[in-house]
């Protein structure tokens, strides 16, 4: 088994390379205009689909990565280039991650392939968990799931948000309540077919950042799905629920739940994507202070903006280093017993406001303005504090961790 280093081999090397030309020439340029227009960039994911960029078998090979690093290495050259076009690449990867997680070998199999399409035909995929009174509070979740025994299929009914891909997306992946009474842990995932009835896409939002990633509402009403489109399948939940009850009756608290599972897996690849947008913020500071002249010299010679550089670029390197440490854990199947994927996030989003303000700060008058990428990059930033578990929610579940007290 591969051991952890932070010196990436010939091979990794090569595919980071290629990514970063890939952002450099394609995604750069794009970047204004699909933030601008704020429409899912169909275009420019058929491109990365066309040179194996956007495919199972590419994201696939990163994630059996030995050493952990394939994900995160690939994921910050995207966000290097744009975080707006990179979340509408990658996106479709936290639906991916919940059935790799969640489901069977034969659901990975089926469901897995149908979420990318191939290069003629480019297909996304929607991981549903968050609804208007239930984002961090999963226990406050209330789309149902009813089972119907003499058909054998599974009604849901609930209205999702903030879905990435929402109602796009070829194929859904639905975090709903099977048995109210457990809160969190009676809760379990669903594949919902291409073409489903009774799902539809409601509101779609108009975003602070990333406002090529398409997000939206998903409404689900009356969709019935087949009993094999249970992530898992029904007799590893009716498992799980009996331990629950049993949980339950003795006063237990902790319990596994599909949405959290999920979550937890992707925690560093979301970190990787808030250092690649902090570290592009960073070199166009640099080379800003560089070559920007005020009183007969670069402004780098000023102590006020030397000092902010070197913070910056000390925040960028201990934000990798956390994703890198977490990545490394989760391919080498240590657990996380100090919320190690969580201290990633929270320390990745945090460096990446943090650090893109700083930009903006730099390029004066010009970093407030659309001529320059760093205004774009400071909205991008935002969101990676709030969403796929806010940084207070970080704070919580770590805090946990180490103390091992159910801190509230």
């Amino acid at each position: 088994m591969a051991g952890f280093g932070l010196e990436l081999d010939d091979e990794q090397k090569a595919v980071r390379d290629w990514i970063h030309g890939f952002a450099a020439d394609v995604m750069r340029p794009a970047a204004a205009e699909w933030d601008e227009r704020e429409e899912f960039p169909w275009p420019v994911v058929q491109e990365a689909a066309k040179i194996g960029l956007y495919s199972l078998d590419f994201y696939a090979k990163q994630f059996f990565d030995p050493t952990g690093l394939g994900i995160p290495v690939a994921i910050e050259e995207l966000f290097w280039g744009d975080a707006g076009l990179g979340l509408a690449i990658t996106g479709t990867g936290l639906a991916a991650v919940g059935v790799l997680t969640n489901g069977t070998d034969e659901q990975i199999g089926t469901w897995i392939p149908q979420m990318y399409g191939d290069p003629d035909d480019v297909k996304v995929a929607a991981f549903c968990s968050s609804e208007p009174d239930a984002g961090s509070d999963v226990s406050a979740m209330r789309t149902r799931a009813a089972y119907d025994e003499a058909k054998d299929e599974w009604v849901l009914n609930g209205t999702k948000t903030w879905a990435t891909n929402g109602g796009i997306a070829n194929v859904h992946v639905v975090v709903a309540v099977v048995e109210p009474g457990l809160g969190a842990r009676g809760h379990a995932s669903f594949i919902i077919p291409p073409g489903t009835e009774g799902l539809s896409q409601g509101q779609k939002f108009k975003k602070h950042g990333i406002r090529a990633s398409h997000t939206a509402e998903v409404v689900l009403d009356g969709v019935r799905v087949p009993g094999h489109c249970l992530l898992g399948g029904k007799e590893k939940l009716d498992e799980r629920l009996a331990r629950a009850r049993e949980g339950k009756k003795k006063g237990g608290e902790r319990g596994g739940n599909a949405a959290m599972a999920t979550f937890e897996a992707s925690r560093p690849a979301v970190a990787a994507q808030a250092v690649g947008i902090a570290r592009a913020a960073y070199e166009i500071a640099l080379d800003y202070a560089t070559t920007r002249v005020q009183f007969g010299r670069p402004i780098i010679d000023n102590q006020g903006v030397a000092f902010q550089l070197a913070d910056m670029r000390t925040r960028i390197d201990a934000a990798r280093l956390l994703v890198w440490r977490a990545s490394a854990m989760a391919a080498t199947g240590k657990p996380f017993t100090s919320a190690e994927g969580s201290m990633s996030k929270l320390y990745a989003g945090e460096t990446a406001k943090t650090v893109t303000a700083q930009a903006m700060q730099i390029l004066g008058g010009n970093g407030y303005t659309r001529e320059y990428p760093v205004e774009r990059m400071h909205r991008d930033a935002a969101i990676y504090t709030i969403f796929e578990g806010t940084s207070e929610i970080q704070r919580l579940v770590i805090a946990r961790a180490v103390s091992g007290v159910q801190v509230r």
